[in-house]
């Protein structure tokens, strides 16, 4: 759709709520980098990654920001119907599951027979069967509640012993913990699946299969400008921090800032992006995490990394984000 002012409106998806960890959007958009290859962003937020992947294979949306685990699930099980990603942002996997760091459980074994805790839809706990497969154990040895709570709710109850532990991401889950007046770094441990299933993806900005297929040019300007917006970004915490605000006021500064910060040190932070920069992904290492996904899942057919993944629409190499500062 075009607009009255001759743009490209194209409508986004987000992975959730306006906050930190996104900032790169916002940081392009207010700079005019989307206007620069004439477009116009309706960002919508989102429920989470995961369910970001099967809102833009709706055909509601162009483009989102998914769950790269998710996006492999659907193309699984609807190949050609599934988005594709065209710049990887999160070069390892976000997820975890927190744990009273005081309390017995150190290792993945020690999870069975205990009770976590979970939003709905989060992407940790879709990715639970992956995480018991790589870690030799049976998900239905572990008891997972659902909860409405937001995390600065959830932590506080899981630490008076509600709950064993706690599904989410690693800086969503500290950010709760400091809303909840909180030391994150004294009352928590962390079973991260970077560490345990190492071979998993994050986030990433992904396109329809029509955009892709009718409009490239449109899909590489898109790469383009949100690039700039992470170069961005990664140089000006704080300028990235009030592009956020000025589409939430309400946000917590602070918690959001060390979210960001968090991002780019944690999600963003594998050796890879030094060799290929933000963006980019090895082809070995993706097939790997397709192969565990397929293996957890039970799927009859895995896709394939080129119904993935699109590496066609990236910046040349010396024009992507290579230090995270």
């Amino acid at each position: 759709m075009t607009t009255t002012s001759g743009l490209q409106r194209l409508r986004f998806i987000l992975n959730t709520y306006y906050s930190g960890p996104q900032a790169w959007f916002y940081l392009a958009d207010d700079r005019g980098y989307f206007r620069d290859e004439g477009l116009q962003i309706d960002f919508t937020e989102g429920d989470t990654a995961a369910n970001a992947v099967p809102k833009l294979a709706s055909g509601a949306f162009d483009v989102g920001y998914g769950d790269m685990n998710a996006l492999i699930e659907l193309a699984a099980q609807r190949p050609g119907e599934a988005p594709i990603a065209v710049y990887a942002m999160h070069n390892q996997s976000p997820y975890t599951i927190a744990v009273p760091a005081d309390g017995p459980i150190r290792t993945p074994a020690d999870l069975r027979g205990r009770k976590l805790v979970s939003h709905v839809n989060d992407a940790a706990w879709r990715m639970f069967p992956e995480f018991a497969h790589a870690n030799g154990f049976d998900p239905a040895e572990v008891t997972v509640e659902f909860s409405d709570l937001r995390h600065r709710e959830i932590v506080p109850l899981m630490l008076q012993g509600r709950w064993d532990g706690l599904f989410g991401f690693v800086n969503t889950v500290a950010a709760g913990t400091m809303e909840a007046g909180l030391d994150p770094k004294a009352c928590l441990r962390h079973l991260e699946w970077r560490h345990h299933v190492p071979s998993l993806y994050g986030a990433a900005l992904m396109v329809t299969p029509q955009l892709r297929r009718e409009q490239p040019e449109v899909v590489a300007g898109l790469v383009r400008a949100v690039n700039r917006g992470v170069a961005d970004a990664v140089a000006d915490l704080d300028a990235a921090i009030d592009a956020v605000a000025r589409r939430n006021p309400n946000i917590d500064r602070v918690a959001n800032r060390a979210r960001l910060a968090g991002t780019l040190a944690l999600e963003m932070g594998h050796a890879e992006g030094a060799r290929h920069g933000i963006g980019d992904i090895d082809e070995a290492r993706l097939a790997e995490a397709i192969a565990c996904i397929s293996a957890a899942k039970h799927f009859a057919t895995a896709p394939s990394a080129a119904q993935v993944f699109d590496r066609g629409f990236l910046p040349a190499p010396e024009q992507r984000v290579r230090s995270l500062g």
